[in-house]
């Protein structure tokens, strides 16, 4: 997860030198990232229910197999093509490893407390990646070259498998013929594939014009003949059980809002910070570090102990109630702002997310039996990207606007950008309260049943107690207790 993370972040601070030595275009320049994120987005759902029926650590192991020798093909490129593909290639192997891994943690982990801590490491180590990704990008780029982003990922992919081979147990899966739906294996990649690629082309075409409609249309049909596929067939490929949860579907929605909003924070930030205050790569990733610390302290230290005393609902409400106040400071960070009153303050409330990523972890993975693991992983994994995919092109979208409106009207560029993010930090802020909206409403809360003639917490607790005390009087008064 850690590599996964870091390699979406790391590339985006050295998009420059990039497209300086390999000759990108500024379009083409933009299909190094989107390369990457349709093949992750619209694989995962797939690659999570593959691991359920072939076995969850062959599907990790070749993911991260496919990664690894992907970023060696990124390194040594040494055209825009071969680097595109690359890329490619690496989100085929991010979405193959990616979506069965927090289907192996909650099956390896089936004790309350300990599958908390176990989330708490997963959720640290994916906001360590994408934070440590904007300082090792900086940094690698200015003291090596960018190559090196893609190589870092070598001894990290290696190392990976090793401790892989020996510490995961083996699992045979459920078996292709649980679930082997050819038809609706193809209906939901292309359907998200297609989706994912008409958001990401907003900020060029435009969010009204025929060729978005057009295709968010066809992705539309595409989901929609898959959904209906999975109603009907014998062997579904995604059985449509696992969404009559309230808390895997509202932990996946609350999410899709979060990370869309928070792409204004991971990207919007960097660049405000070197196109308006003037900061380099390097200086950009340190500026940033303070969040990542805070991030990594209380969803490493915190979190577990405060969703085993408080619930996962509540400790999800208060970092979302956090993140709110981050995005609310930023829309009015000023165009010459002190790092120590204006900015720090904002990475400090970053710690909101070391609070709600746990929370919401738990809760998507919760509602969903032990055999749906996998696909429970791929489902959270794919809001996760389509919430980035939208924030991408929403929020950039939007900021690029009005920082042109504001150029029009005579405003210095440095006012202008300022501006542009203002809006979009504002527009984060909203996904942010609608998001709280969703977990305040639609998750419930601890004890409530999650379905009707379902015992709460509470009465699964005590029947569990009087099952134990039964057991345990009769085995008290069995012959061979007796004999002993």
């Amino acid at each position: 997860m850690l590599m996964t993370i870091l390699d979406g972040s790391i590339v985006t601070v050295a998009m420059p030198a990039i497209q300086s030595d390999l000759g990108f275009t500024p379009v083409g320049l933009s299909w190094v990232v989107n390369a990457y994120l349709i093949a992750f987005g619209s694989l995962l759902l797939l690659a999570g229910r593959l691991g359920d029926l072939i076995g969850r650590k062959r599907m990790f192991l070749a993911g991260t197999g496919i990664f690894t020798a992907a970023s060696l093909l990124a390194g040594v490129a040494a055209s825009p093509g071969v680097l595109i593909a690359a890329r490619f290639l690496q989100g085929v192997g991010s979405a193959m490893s990616s979506a069965v891994g927090l289907g192996i943690l909650v099956t390896l982990f089936t004790v309350p407390r300990e599958r908390a801590r176990a989330i708490a490491v997963f959720s640290f180590t994916g906001a360590a990646g994408a934070s440590l990704g904007q300082v090792l990008g900086g940094i690698l780029t200015d003291a090596l070259t960018w190559n090196w982003i893609f190589f870092i990922n070598l001894p990290i992919g290696l190392a990976t498998l090793l401790v892989a081979l020996r510490a995961l147990p083996s699992d045979r899966g459920l078996g292709l013929g649980a679930g082997a739906d050819v038809l609706g294996a193809v209906l939901v990649t292309s359907g998200l594939m297609t989706g994912i690629y008409a958001v990401v082309k907003i900020e060029e075409y435009g969010a009204g014009s025929a060729h978005t409609l057009g295709l968010g249309a066809l992705a539309l049909a595409l989901l929609t003949g898959f959904l209906v596929r999975q109603a009907k067939t014998a062997n579904p490929l995604m059985p449509l059980r696992i969404l009559r949860s309230r808390s895997v579907s509202g932990a996946n929605a609350v999410q899709m809002l979060m990370v869309a909003a928070l792409f204004s924070f991971q990207i919007l930030v960097a660049l405000y910070l070197q196109k308006v205050l003037g900061y380099g790569a390097a200086e950009t990733g340190l500026a940033m570090l303070p969040a990542a610390a805070v991030i990594g302290a209380v969803s490493l230290g915190v979190s577990a102990r405060l969703i085993a005393r408080f619930g996962e609902r509540n400790v999800l409400l208060t970092g979302l109630v956090l993140l709110v106040g981050v995005l609310g400071l930023l829309a009015r960070v000023p165009v010459h702002a002190s790092y120590v009153t204006d900015l720090l303050p904002v990475m400090l409330l970053a710690a909101g997310f070391g609070l709600a990523l746990p929370a919401l972890t738990s809760l998507a993975m919760s509602g969903a039996e032990e055999k749906d693991a996998g696909l429970a992983s791929g489902l959270f994994n794919t809001t996760q990207q389509i919430g980035m995919a939208l924030g991408i092109a929403v929020l950039s979208t939007l900021a690029a606007t009005r920082t042109e409106s504001l150029t029009a009207a005579g405003r210095p560029a440095a006012e202008a950008l300022t501006g542009g993010y203002h809006l979009a930090f504002a527009v984060g802020a909203g996904l942010l309260l609608a998001a709280l909206a969703i977990a305040f409403t639609v998750l419930r809360r601890p004890g409530t049943p999650e379905t009707p003639g379902t015992p709460g917490r509470r009465e699964r607790t005590r029947k569990t107690g009087q099952a134990t005390r039964t057991t345990a009087k009769n085995e008290s008064e069995s012959p061979a207790t007796m004999a002993a």
